[in-house]
């Protein structure tokens, strides 16, 4: 066992080296006991003691509230990132019931106007599109068993799709306004000029043979003429946007801004053109002659 020299200057510094530091360790290790035993302490030690106590027992509560400072915003971040994802889920059946609303709204307009126009139509969806690039045209949901055939005339409410081409039992393949192929009769409404409507290799619309006599102009409309199966009179094809006038030239020819964008119908109504009925001849007796009762 050592002992310490108090009388020397190293034994008597290393003594209170030591309980300085003893007490210093109570200090920080019992913060809240020490300053409570000091209160009771009178005079220059406790007076001095005072305020570095007071400092680690406010600097030990601060660090209380900042832990728990840091636990209530874990606590908050987590329900945050809950709430976006409930968030995100609400969104995405917004954007459902809107599509399903807008395609009620769109199939409520295609009902009213069936039961305004004078033919029958059928209402039918587009459930596909030619992938191939060679036509322009669009796959139905309805066919044969539908009472769709060929060359039926295919609208919107706002006009002018384009024309069966093709049926199976349960869909039916409609050439649109927009391809080389298809070729409607059009009436230029102020002028009441005819011609044949048909699409472009570019995937526009253009009207020939306008006569050259004709006072067609940018701004005028198009509609069906009614004179070829499949459309009725006076349905809306498009509007005149420019004039082709070549010298020497028969005919005249116009760019035409469909009325219906093709790229992007979902619901049609195709019309359903009365068939002719036959008329059988009536049955002569044989000879030529009158039946003798």
């Amino acid at each position: 066992m050592w002992m310490v020299n108090v009388r020397s200057p190293h034994g008597g510094r290393r003594l209170a080296l030591g309980l300085f530091a003893f007490f210093l360790a109570a200090l920080f290790l019992f913060p809240g006991q020490s300053q409570g035993l000091l209160e009771y302490l009178d005079g220059p030690v406790g007076q001095l003691v005072r305020l570095p106590l007071e400092a680690v027992s406010s600097l030990d509560k601060g660090i209380s509230g900042l832990w728990g400072d840091y636990v209530a915003l874990q606590g908050m971040a987590e329900e945050n990132r809950r709430l976006r994802q409930d968030i995100e889920w609400l969104r995405g059946q917004n954007n459902q019931l809107r599509e399903a609303a807008a395609s009620t709204e769109r199939l409520a307009a295609l009902l009213q106007f069936k039961e305004q126009a004078l033919p029958a139509m059928v209402a039918a969806q587009v459930i596909g599109r030619d992938a191939s690039n060679r036509y322009r045209a669009v796959i139905l949901n309805k066919g044969d068993s539908d009472g769709i055939q060929p060359d039926m005339g295919v609208i919107t409410p706002s006009g002018v799709v384009g024309r069966v081409v093709k049926t199976t039992g349960a869909t039916s393949v409609v050439l649109l306004v927009t391809d080389p192929n298809n070729a409607i009769a059009g009436l230029i409404q102020r002028t009441r000029d005819e011609g044949i409507v048909e699409g472009t290799p570019q995937g526009r619309v253009r009207m020939k043979y306008i006569p050259m006599l004709s006072g067609v102009r940018d701004g005028d409309r198009v509609v069906t003429s009614g004179l070829v199966g499949g459309f009725p009179r006076g349905l809306a094809i498009g509007t005149i946007t420019g004039i082709d006038k070549e010298e020497g030239a028969l005919f005249q020819t116009a760019e035409l801004a469909p009325e219906v964008d093709v790229n992007h119908v979902e619901e049609v109504l195709v019309i359903q053109s009365p068939q002719p009925q036959s008329v059988e001849p009536e049955a002569k007796p044989a000879g030529g002659g009158k039946s003798r009762p």
